[in-house]
Formats: structure tokens, sequence, C-alpha cells
């Protein structure tokens, strides 16, 4: 099912199923990317209970929550929230008892995405979980991505970290950003897959062009990593991806609750994390 919130700026649309973003629409523009199988099917997957893939490959890739029907739990005019409990598929591929919320807030031209996770196992439990949307670009008939760039909120001297062949991440960071703040798009740039950062000192991202002045910016503050993907096949699209955790690192071997970047959650113990997207 959809479902629909507004105010006197946004109007945007959630599905039940993955409790997924499916339109922001501000003066009559898509700002979504509104999925097309030629390209990308996915609009903006919840990444639960891993982010990217694990090399036991118990899980599909970036886990199961954006595959599961949410229950609504409450809807208001500029206002949805949603919930996944474990069940008796995930207990077969994820042996910890939870509780995912997710709710969207439009606040006047911004929308602030809430994940909340609860521990409702006798036991610690070990997860990660990011976002992964995906919005239009170029958004106007006529331009093309080569008109777009990505603005950093500061100047960052940033490698990225290669992703392997099999989909797992390097050690091996390659150069990347030098004293910065900008990233020009073209659809060459994901030709190795998607660029993936930690620890950047922005905790702002915008996507913006040079034909006029809409703009999209995402506050990630607090995520530690953060992917930017499109597909190399002139998909136009770019995808800016918030995560706590990251694909397994082609070298790691180990337990998952020991894998880097997973968040240990104690007995009766809650997680929460948010990111705003902001139109223009």
């Amino acid at each position: 099912m959809f479902f629909n919130i507004y105010n006197n700026v946004l109007n945007v649309e959630v599905k039940s199923y993955g409790a997924e973003l499916s339109k922001i629409l501000k003066d009559n523009t898509e700002y979504l990317w509104q999925g097309d199988e030629n390209y990308w099917t996915g609009q903006s997957p919840i990444l639960f209970p891993i982010v990217g893939k694990l090399k036991s490959g118990v899980m599909p890739q970036h886990g199961f929550g954006r595959r599961n029907e949410f229950s609504l739990v409450e809807k208001k005019n500029d206002f949805l929230s949603f919930k996944l409990d474990y069940n008796e598929d995930t207990l077969k591929v994820y042996p910890y008892k939870f509780s995912l919320l997710i709710s969207y807030e439009l606040i006047e031209n911004s929308i602030k995405v809430t994940y909340n996770v609860e521990n409702l196992d006798d036991k610690t439990i070990y997860f990660s979980i990011g976002a992964h949307p995906a919005f239009n670009v170029p958004l106007l008939s006529g331009e093309k991505m080569e008109d777009y760039y990505l603005k950093f909120e500061k100047k960052e001297t940033a490698p990225i970290y290669p992703i392997t062949k099999d989909g797992f991440i390097s050690k091996d960071t390659k150069e990347f950003l030098k004293d910065s703040d900008r990233i020009p798009l073209s659809s060459e740039l994901f030709i190795n897959d998607a660029l993936v950062f930690n620890n950047l000192d922005s905790k702002t991202l915008a996507i913006l062009n040079n034909k006029n002045s809409k703009k999209v910016t995402m506050d990630f503050q607090g995520f530690p990593w953060f992917g930017i993907w499109s597909k190399s096949n002139n998909a136009p699209f770019i995808c800016l991806e918030p995560w706590f955790g990251h694909a397994d690192f082609n070298d790691f071997n180990g337990e998952f609750k020991n894998k880097d970047g997973v968040i240990t959650l104690e007995e009766n113990k809650s997680f929460t994390a948010s990111y705003t997207i902001t139109i223009d």
C-alpha cells in the first residue's frame, strides 16, 4: 500500500513494502527516482540488518528489511511511521529478535527519516543499518548528468574504499578528494561501483547543477560511512547513502558480531539514527 503525507511545500509518498520512499514532489517536480528496470528498480530501500554483502552469503545484499511488508503504526498529514518485527523467516537468516521502526516527518521543505531499532531478545544483538535514496539526475528535460555536481559542506581530503568485483570492500584505499568540496558527476564516475567514504568532516552533501537553482541536500550527521552510487550505463539517478556499517572487507573471515562497523545493542536497549533530505 502507498501512503501520502504533505505540507504546503512537499508532497511525499511512502509504500508499506520496505517502508520505502516512492515520491518527493515540490512545485510539480519529481525529485525521487521512480525506478526503471532498464537501470535500477529501487527507489530508497532500507539497508537492514546488513549494509552491502556478507561473505557468508547468509543474507541477500543489504539484508531483508527492503523485502518485507511493514505495518503502519501512525499516520498524520505530515508524519508516517512503519514497523517491522522479527518473525520466523527473519530468524532463519538473522538469529536475533528485534523491532525496527521507520518514520518520515515533513518539516517545511525537509523530510526527516528516523530509524529506531529495539532489542527484543534476551541477549545482545548485532546489526548494521543504512539508507539508499536515489534522486533524479538530471531533474529536467534538456539537461544531462554532466550539468550536475555534488558539493560537500566542507573541503575534504578523503580517500575512497574500492569495491571489489565480488562486491566487498577493500582496505587498499585510493586517493580521491584532495582539499576539495566538489565532485563533478558523470556516468563514468561509477565504472567501478560506488564511491565509499569513511569519517568525512562534512555532515551535509548537496546535489546541484549549472542550469538552475534546484538543489537536494542530505544531512547525514552521525553516520560514519557514506556511499555515492549510480549505474555506469548512463542511469539518470544518483544515490546518496549514509551507513552504519558496510559490506564485508574482502579479507574478513570472522563472525558477524566482530565485523567492522556493526552496531552492538544490549538487551532492552534501543538505537536511533536519522538523516534529513532538504529540497530547494
